[in-house]
């Protein structure tokens, strides 16, 4: 029997269908276009046509969860949440899914923030809290600061040779990615990491999880050797934490078979 991570990837890989899935296009605009893109709108009636759910409520519950473990994303948004609307949301590259890399680190976030400011668009540009916390891990790691910033200017010189429409979608990737192990102060956060109890740690303590390289030198995601021995338990726990609508996990996430 598939674990809940399992079945939400499986969800995730039907909904990606390029027949029977759900529509992804390039939207265009006056002067410009959005690459990879599909509404909340197409997202709910794919579930409600291909998942197991009751109703709309239910098919937006599930949507929304899968959203805030990373499986896609709002593109313009930091809170990842899903509206039955016109709202264009992003599926999220693999190699960022929770169950296939590792926790990053305090300098990967650094490296991350550090690149924003360096590079010169609006849709990058530091949100209030991502300041605050650029400036908190730039005085934790004040004697390592040159090196970290020496690796954002590195990544950033890569990313800027990159096609115009992939390093878009790439970008908005990554911020999604950091959106679920950084999120908004307030938001649901999955992996339970908050960057200023995390700051108060042992700085110089490294976690014990598995780490997975991504091509490009771009971060990726994991859950804990304890959620992926026991996800069961631990979804269920962050579904109570994060005050989500009450209902069985595994009935939500049952595909209905063609």
């Amino acid at each position: 029997m598939l674990n809940e991570a399992e079945q939400m990837e499986t969800i995730v890989e039907k909904m990606q269908d390029e027949q029977t899935g759900v529509p992804v296009r390039t939207v265009k605009s006056f002067m410009s276009k959005v690459p990879s893109v599909f509404t909340g709108v197409d997202l709910v009636a794919w579930m409600m046509k291909n998942v197991d759910v009751e109703d709309q409520v239910e098919a937006l519950h599930l949507a929304s969860l899968m959203a805030a473990h990373g499986y896609f994303f709002p593109i313009d948004d930091h809170v990842l949440t899903v509206k039955n609307d016109n709202t264009y949301y992003r599926f999220q590259t693999p190699c960022f899914w929770p169950s296939r890399c590792g926790e990053p680190e305090n300098t990967d976030y650094a490296v991350y923030l550090c690149k924003r400011t360096m590079q010169n668009k609006q849709r990058l540009e530091l949100a209030d809290y991502e300041a605050e916390n650029l400036a908190r891990l730039q005085k934790m790691f004040s004697r390592k600061w040159e090196f970290i910033f020496m690796q954002a200017e590195a990544q950033a010189k890569v990313d800027k040779k990159r096609d115009k429409l992939e390093r878009k979608v790439l970008d908005s990737q990554e911020r999604a990615f950091w959106d679920v192990h950084r999120p908004v102060p307030g938001c649901v956060n999955t992996t339970e990491v908050d960057i200023k109890k995390a700051c108060r740690m042992n700085r110089h303590s490294k976690m014990t999880r598995p780490n997975y390289a991504v091509p490009g030198g771009r971060l990726s995601p994991s859950v804990s050797e304890a959620d992926l021995h026991n996800p069961c338990e631990s979804l269920r726990h962050e579904v109570e934490t994060n005050r989500f609508m009450a209902m069985p996990i595994y009935k939500a996430i049952r595909v209905i078979p063609h």
